[in-house]
């Protein structure tokens, strides 16, 4: 792949072979964006897990304390009274069957979020094939699936993030934006370590976190020493 100038230059200023502390990391990818909007900033952590495995699974949710810098647009399938506290807590889309019916024959997704309450889980179960694919499956871990609906949109709009697995064990997150600045963003960033810490399984053996790197949308990835973390 051939990369533009900006990012070759970019590259310079970066030790490919250096393990950075977490300022220094988000320093360096704030300082290497290069691009004319604002980048987001992703981390990406490899785990010392076999996701093949049902007991070696990593997936929560966490509120990043300073949000991601992106709005989030709301579904809630819901029904009878929770329908008015969706809509009260700022939800974009509420109802049950219409959405349901409209993501199955139109393919309609203009939303980032799903969230359910748990006697709607029979309808948006026929959902899993379009919604899993894309990380939008409801799922109790989550807290997308739950009984306080306002509550689980208040905090998808204050910048809650899910984490999951990928099939090569790694974990990609959006941690902010890099107009947040070093600051903001290690916030956000300790406190995604902390909770994927916190959620390792009992079945993991060995060497934990394997890697950890830190990158803009359009620049290079920084790696992340992760030994204050723990494990």
């Amino acid at each position: 792949m051939k990369h533009g100038k900006k990012y070759v230059d970019s590259t310079k200023t970066v030790d490919r072979n250096k393990l950075y502390d977490a300022n220094e990391a988000l320093a360096l990818t704030v300082s290497t964006a290069k691009a004319k909007f604002d980048e987001t900033v992703e981390l990406h952590i490899r785990l010392g897990v076999d996701s093949r495995h049902a007991d070696q699974q990593v997936r929560g949710a966490v509120v990043l304390p300073n949000g991601t810098g992106k709005s989030v647009k709301v579904l809630v399938l819901c029904k009878g009274e929770n329908v008015e506290a969706a809509k009260a807590a700022g939800a974009e889309y509420v109802g049950s069957d219409e959405y349901v019916a409209k993501i199955q024959g139109e393919g309609w997704m203009d939303f980032d979020v799903v969230i359910a309450t748990p006697d709607m889980m029979g309808v948006v179960g026929r959902l899993g094939k379009v919604l899993g694919p894309r990380g939008l499956m409801p799922s109790p871990k989550a807290g997308t699936v739950t009984p306080d609906v306002a509550r689980a949109v208040t905090e998808a709009k204050a910048g809650k993030i899910e984490y999951r697995l990928d099939k090569t064990n790694i974990i990609h997150c959006p941690i902010g934006k890099v107009s947040f600045g070093p600051e903001k963003l290690e916030q956000n960033l300790n406190t995604l370590m902390n909770a994927v810490v916190k959620a390792k399984p009992a079945a993991s053996k060995g060497q934990y976190l394997k890697s950890c790197v830190v990158a803009s949308t359009m620049g290079p990835g920084v790696k992340v020493n992760t030994a204050k973390y723990g494990v």
